[in-house]
């Protein structure tokens, strides 16, 4: 289908009111979108997500990074989840693909920056930026934050929110690289000096450099915080899966 396509029919939805038909149909779309991606996920063992740019080349530091983060994560039994695209999102999924992790994408279709990265055991094409987010963050048990761009504030952000409202439970999320979120870190700080957050809210924010000290904490903090195995459940022939 024609990217441009899908994201004017979103665009169209968020313009007011339409005719009921319209957006009756709209959300019948929404749901489709969301049960075929619980259909073709539910069979992960728990998942990291990580999230960042689409734009770093595979010889940019940041994409080397995140390439080793991937394989070192898939080593303690998680699946890497990213938004599936290139990038950051390629060079994880391909520190798994590479070591014998799990490999998975969520990848939104977009007329830029929309084919699956090649480094997928498994994927799946979601038209809504809402719906993807969704799917992003309810198969994970921790979060990586590596160098990115807006996108990636908005899906560190969702993450800490519903983190901090209770909604999930309280995963890790790691933000990768001091000096590159240097200046987002300086901005929570002053939302913690003029009490828009609590003192409580900055200890969800592990903030590092070190490979090494990200695995312990996702060891600590995920592993052995909530008992993670690597549990998956099987497809059941009578709902057709496979």
């Amino acid at each position: 289908m024609n990217g441009n396509k899908l994201v004017t029919n979103e665009s169209l939805f968020f313009r007011g009111p339409l005719s009921r038909f319209k957006e009756l149909m709209f959300t019948f779309r929404v749901q489709i979108n969301f049960i075929r991606a619980f259909r073709k996920l539910h069979f992960l063992g728990p998942c990291v997500t990580i999230f960042g740019s689409a734009r770093f080349t595979p010889e940019s530091e940041h994409y080397k990074n995140a390439e080793k983060i991937g394989a070192e994560i898939s080593k303690l039994g998680f699946t890497i989840m990213t938004g599936g695209g290139p990038g950051i999102m390629e060079a994880a999924n391909k520190g798994a693909f590479e070591n014998d992790g799990y490999s998975v994408g969520c990848n939104i279709v977009l007329p830029r920056e929309q084919k699956p990265n090649p480094y997928l055991h498994k994927w799946i094409d979601i038209p809504y930026f809402f719906v993807r987010k969704v799917v992003l963050i309810k198969y994970s048990y921790a979060f990586v934050v590596m160098p990115g761009g807006v996108g990636t504030l908005d899906e560190l952000f969702e993450a800490l929110t519903l983190i901090q409202t209770k909604v999930i439970k309280n995963f890790p999320i790691i933000i990768f690289d001091s000096d590159y979120h240097k200046e987002l870190c300086h901005h929570i700080k002053i939302m913690l000096e003029n009490e828009s957050i609590s003192p409580e809210d900055m200890k969800l924010l592990f903030v590092t450099d070190s490979i090494p000290d990200l695995i312990t904490h996702l060891e600590t903090h995920a592993i052995k915080k909530f008992g993670l195995v690597n549990k998956q459940y099987k497809p059941k022939w009578w709902f057709l899966e496979k």
